[in-house]
């Protein structure tokens, strides 16, 4: 099993990003607990369009998944979060033989993964709390022919030569992969998805600060930092930071970290794609587009491993 980072790791991640001349922490640190539930809200937030235009494809294509996919398929889903669209997938595949649910916040992995398992008492459910950008062992228990699913667009948080050497990584899975992928569209819109009117997603980036004190015992002051979101059209991201508003100091593990009026902390990119750009990074990673559905400025596109039969 792929160990879940450590407190040490938490630590350790922090005080690297720190010490760069563009300040950063990594974007997998904003989900412990608290940050994953602040998401799960976010996705139901009007300005979040995401979740909807996915689910609304999912509910749409279902039975071409199903007929694409095969029966009796092991359903790999990738950050699982609240597995709301992990249901529609279910729903829609034949005989599902189980469910191997991944995601870096246990609580919550095993909170949903337990519902789920009421919901589909036939399916065989194992989660796993790991992080999945790192090689996963899936469970002994579980067997038959995998198919990966990594929803949500959350692609778009890793860098180009991330992304494509974690699809790399995935195609040890063995079987194909069902990637949600956000499309490039007006920056307006964008921007508003990352910085809602209602303030939560200032609270999820927010809490990155809240865990440096309640985990690492640092000395902040998190009212000097504020949220900011802002489209690159050159990268194709959004690019979302803490904007310091007035000079501070932050003190974690014995190191001190001046803190000018304007300088920031690089927290997130969210990566926008075109449907043929995606295509092509995942051929460069080794894997063959098999299918893909847009639809509301979203896609989804169905990938096998290159070199096998496509399904």
């Amino acid at each position: 099993m792929t160990p879940v980072p450590s407190t040490d790791d938490f630590r350790a991640a922090v005080l690297a990003g720190l010490s760069r001349r563009r300040r950063a922490i990594p974007c997998r640190w904003l989900y412990d607990e608290i940050g994953s539930a602040l998401f799960e809200v976010i996705c139901t937030l009007p300005e979040y369009y995401l979740t909807r235009a996915e689910t609304a494809l999912l509910e749409r294509v279902g039975p071409d998944l199903a007929e694409l996919a095969g029966p009796g398929r092991v359903v790999v889903d990738l950050g699982a979060g609240s597995m709301s669209k992990t249901r529609l997938l279910l729903s829609a595949l034949t005989r599902p033989a189980a469910l191997v649910p991944v995601d870096i916040a246990r609580r919550p992995l095993l909170t949903h993964a337990r519902r789920l398992a009421e919901e589909f008492p036939a399916l065989t459910v194992e989660p796993l709390n790991a992080d999945f950008t790192r090689p996963l062992t899936l469970p002994p228990t579980v067997s038959g022919p995998v198919l990966g699913f990594f929803p949500g667009s959350t692609i778009g948080n890793l860098g180009r030569c991330e992304a494509m050497r974690l699809l790399r990584g995935l195609r040890r899975l063995g079987g194909p992969l069902l990637v949600g992928v956000d499309l490039v569209k007006d920056p307006a819109v964008l921007e508003a998805a990352y910085d809602d009117r209602a303030g939560v997603t200032a609270a999820f980036t927010g809490n990155l600060l809240a865990r440096l004190v309640r985990e690492l015992d640092a000395e902040i002051d998190r009212r000097a930092f504020t949220h900011r979101a802002r489209w690159n059209p050159r990268r194709s991201r959004i690019e979302i930071h803490l904007v310091c508003r007035r000079a501070t100091e932050l003190r974690v593990a014995g190191r001190r970290f001046a803190f000018g009026r304007g300088s920031a902390i690089h927290v997130e990119d969210c990566h926008k794609y075109s449907p043929e750009a995606f295509r092509r990074l995942a051929t460069r990673a080794g894997w063959t587009p098999v299918a893909s559905w847009i639809d509301h400025g979203y896609s989804l596109h169905l990938l096998a491993p290159s070199g096998t039969s496509p399904l």
